[in-house]
């Protein structure tokens, strides 16, 4: 983890353009967060994962209850993503500037930013890359396994024909049920990839049940919670 930090951010401030940012966030997903987890005793079953084709780009979605849902989804995650922030996370100290480096901001009140992120991860899919969207929105601080989803993602699937890769963490209240980032314990979580849905037949018409039918993958996952 000493180790991993500095050249994180080393990186990142002297290396840029697209080769370098999918370098860096190569590098956050698959040496940052590994280590992180090893050192803080959390394990990762990854259940699912021979689903998803290295050569193709995806929306991916998963749901969100605790702080330290973004660095397992990186950690699950075989190949490189970029997720799709809401702009308030720049205000964070030091987790701000990693957001602006490397993730696409929308501003969720604004029609305008809502349209130019969706040109945005259409440019992403086509260089490559896969794009993490909670549908969600926000964390769920509910008593249900699910809060309301959003069109949102639905929507960008639908208009930019990917396939959707539907991620369902099951047991992360086994190590964090906190939004407070560092209040976790030692544990194992289990986390599922199911078949990637396609969309290139679907239509603004199917956006409710295309909803439906990944909050049904994901509550049927977190119904059977071990």
């Amino acid at each position: 983890m000493t180790f991993s930090v500095p050249v994180l951010l080393f990186n990142m401030l002297v290396f840029r353009g697209p080769k370098a940012l999918r370098n860096n966030i190569w590098y956050l997903h698959h040496v940052f967060t590994p280590t992180f987890l090893l050192l803080i005793g959390i394990r990762l079953q990854i259940e699912g994962s021979a689903h998803l084709d290295p050569n193709r780009s995806y929306i991916i979605v998963g749901n969100h209850r605790s702080s330290l849902d973004f660095i397992v989804n990186a950690a699950a995650f075989p190949g490189v993503y970029q997720y799709l922030a809401k702009q308030e996370l720049m205000k964070i100290p030091v987790f701000g500037w990693v957001v602006r480096n490397m993730c696409l901001i929308v501003d969720r009140t604004s029609a305008m930013s809502r349209a130019r992120s969706v040109v945005a991860i259409k440019q992403q899919l086509s260089a490559g890359w896969s794009v993490f969207i909670y549908p969600e929105g926000s964390r769920n601080a509910t008593d249900e396994p699910l809060a309301p989803f959003f069109d949102g993602a639905f929507r960008i699937a639908i208009q930019t024909k990917a396939p959707i890769a539907v991620q369902t963490i099951v047991n992360i209240r086994s190590v964090s049920d906190s939004t407070r980032f560092g209040e976790f314990k030692p544990g194992n979580l289990r986390i599922i990839w199911d078949k990637p849905i396609e969309t290139a037949h679907l239509q603004s018409t199917h956006i409710e049940s295309l909803k439906l039918e990944v909050e049904a993958i994901m509550r049927n996952h977190l119904q059977n919670e071990a």
